[in-house]
């Protein structure tokens, strides 16, 4: 005997799901191209960018079909809508590389942190110093923090504020020293490029021109 097995109707939160997951889809999706328009009148522009006045949806596609190209509304809201035909799938293709080559052009600064001490000599110094001015030099920011040994706050002071003055000249501080619970901290991000003025070309020197023949004199 074979026992068929209804299928239980969807829960509410499960519909809900559904409808909400739909609802996502359509807002993210792209332009409407060739059957997706439906507008009785669209102003239609040539795939070389030429003007080729108001027609009906239909008519438009059909234009598009005989170059073997695409229908792309490009601006929904206007009175009537401007509809392009384009290939659009290289449209796509080249937009997503633009998004690819602006998204590699961003630049992501990094927060690097470099620890002191006040017992800290000179060599273990001038080393820090060197590397926070790498950090710096390639965009990022620097934190600079002294801890534990701060039962001299004057000293540890004056040693964060020597090492600001050793990154003078590729960073700035843009938070003074702080204390944060046990320790001193400050922060110096990389100085920004200063627009140098560009110095007036050197003239160049008055070819030589030839000395005039002077009369002889007459004896």
């Amino acid at each position: 005997m074979v026992i068929e097995r209804r299928r239980k109707p969807p829960s509410a939160l499960s519909f809900l799901i559904e409808v909400l997951w739909r609802c996502f889809t359509i807002s993210k999706k792209e332009m409407p191209i060739n059957e997706e328009i439906r507008e009785k009148e669209i102003r239609v522009i040539g795939p070389d960018g030429a003007a080729l006045g108001i027609m009906s949806s239909k008519e438009a596609l059909q234009i598009a079909q005989r170059e073997n190209l695409d229908l792309v509304n490009i601006s929904p809201k206007a009175v009537p809508p401007v509809c392009k035909i384009m290939n659009y799938g290289k449209y796509r293709f080249e937009q997503a590389k633009r998004e690819k080559e602006a998204k590699k052009k961003q630049k992501t600064v990094e927060i690097k942190e470099i620890r002191l001490s006040l017992k800290i000599d000179t060599h273990d110094f001038d080393t820090k110093v060197n590397q926070a001015k790498k950090f710096l030099e390639h965009g990022d920011r620097v934190k600079v923090a002294i801890g534990r040994e701060m039962a001299h706050p004057e000293l540890g002071n004056a040693t964060i504020k020597r090492f600001a003055d050793a990154c003078a000249d590729v960073g700035v501080i843009d938070k003074l020293p702080k204390m944060e619970g046990r320790s001193l901290i400050m922060f110096i991000s990389a100085k920004p490029a200063s627009k140098t003025t560009a110095k007036p070309a050197a003239p160049k020197a008055a070819e030589a021109q030839p000395a005039e023949s002077q009369p002889a004199k007459q004896e």
